[in-house]
């Protein structure tokens, strides 16, 4: 069924909601069923070896230990799929409503296929995953996006997944918890808090933009226009306002991954210090960081109806700002060359400003950044809280804004900002470790502005 309408949609999600069999309720470690602790590392982890587990992460300086945490290491390669089509000329996605147990609100907007390598192949011993068909084997449609893209390097250690667009070829079954939605509804409910979810943003990112076919007439609105150009302009190199080309951005970023002297690895959980762990979580001994918890799942549409399984509980909100600034006609983003210890590639381009639950304005180095997040600082053009990845995190939302700045903002910017166009982070999008997860979130919201 085709979902044309923001009537239409929301009359099916809450029938969605009504027929599901939800619950999720806290439960000590020691009645998480097929989890438990290693007694030589304390490594939390699942009796089969796969899925994920709990373990340390040490950053050393040198041969001095600056940090550790407990990291979830998932070293699989799951499949965030979205599946298209065109009717009547529209291209059309076929979206999920996809309960996940970290979910704030139960139910959220998924991909078509949002499985990891041990689900897909059923170690759960539950049902198949639906539609994988069409983005594994011989048989499968025609693949429009393929690419590897990390996850964030603050909770995951070197955690990616493959990221694919592909356009069904054939007739598709319907089934009741999936439907058709034009790609332009699917942006617009971009408006609506925690329901567009983090694995369907960052596959959406991924998906070539289509300019809008009036795109090359004003329409009034100096923002949307410069938007518009930002996606189709590769700008010459100015100066004050970015490098010009690949090259020049790819240098910039590599100058930026050349300064790190710090080092990460893995190492057992037992052995991080500064936390704690008793028979109901695993947390912080400031309590201010996050905790790790254990939970009971009941979810009457999965592979698998009741579960257990530890989820990262984060203690607040997060914020995920891109600054843009208009020049020349064209939107410009102001981009951070940010370090953070999980990453693979241990520094991925981001938002002008990433803070994690806990941290306010203060913890903004650059004291115009701090005015700019400030009430008048700039003019708010996206402003939503939105949901982490609820497979692995209870309830994390993360406050995801656009804000445009003025002609009084500076254009020269330290050497670990950038002011890039749209159009020069999506070409980078066609590879993995280059955007992280925030900043492609950012950019499917900044889509929805079109």
């Amino acid at each position: 069924m085709i979902l044309k309408s923001t009537a239409e949609f929301h009359a099916w999600w809450a029938e969605r909601h009504q027929a599901g069999e939800f619950s999720v309720r806290r439960v000590p470690f020691d009645a998480l069923g097929s989890w438990g602790f290693d007694p030589l590392t304390g490594n939390l982890g699942h009796a089969s070896g796969r899925f994920f587990t709990v373990e340390g992460l040490q950053v050393r300086d040198g041969g001095t230990e600056i940090w550790a945490q407990p990291v979830i290491h998932q070293p699989e390669i799951g499949i965030l799929g979205i599946l298209v089509k065109e009717f009547d000329g529209v291209l059309h996605c076929l979206m999920q409503a996809k309960m996940e147990p970290g979910n704030s609100n139960t139910l959220q907007l998924s991909p078509t296929v949002q499985a990891t390598r041990s689900n897909y192949m059923k170690v759960h011993r539950g049902t198949s995953t639906r539609y994988l068909e069409h983005f594994t084997g011989p048989d499968r449609g025609r693949v429009l996006v393929d690419v590897l893209q990390s996850e964030q390097g603050a909770w995951f250690w070197r955690k990616r997944n493959r990221n694919m667009v592909v356009l069904a070829t054939g007739d598709v079954p319907e089934h009741e918890d999936f439907r058709w939605l034009p790609l332009e509804l699917v942006r617009e409910l971009m408006a609506v808090d925690h329901l567009v979810n983090m694995d369907a943003r960052t596959v959406l990112s991924c998906m070539p933009f289509l300019v809008p076919e009036d795109s090359a007439a004003s329409t009034g609105d100096p923002f949307r226009d410069a938007l518009v150009r930002s996606y189709r302009d590769r700008p010459a190199a100015d100066g004050r306002f970015g490098p010009d080309g690949a090259v020049g951005v790819l240098g910039w970023f590599n100058e930026a991954k050349t300064g790190i002297d710090w080092t990460a690895r893995l190492m057992p959980l037992a052995d991080v210090a500064g936390w704690k762990r008793d028979d109901w979580e695993i947390t912080d001994e400031s309590a201010e960081s996050f905790r790790v918890i254990a939970v009971e799942v009941t979810a009457g549409n999965r592979e698998v109806a009741r579960w257990t399984q530890p989820l990262l509980d984060p203690r607040g909100e997060g914020r995920a700002v891109f600054v843009a600034r208009t020049v020349d006609g064209t939107l410009r983003l102001l981009v951070r060359a940010r370090p953070e210890y999980g990453l693979m590639d241990q520094v991925e381009m981001a938002p002008t400003v990433h803070l994690h639950a806990g941290q306010d304005v203060d913890a903004v180095r650059e004291p115009f950044l701090r005015d700019a997040l400030l009430p008048g600082g700039g003019t708010t053009r996206y402003d939503q809280v939105l949901s982490e990845e609820g497979g692995r995190f209870h309830h994390a939302g993360t406050r995801y804004q656009i804000i445009e700045v003025g002609d009084d903002f500076p254009a020269d910017v330290p050497p670990h900002l950038c002011w890039m166009t749209v159009r020069q982070l999506t070409d980078l999008l066609r590879h993995g470790h280059y955007l992280n997860i925030e900043a492609r979130s950012l950019l499917t919201c900044l889509a929805s502005l079109c």
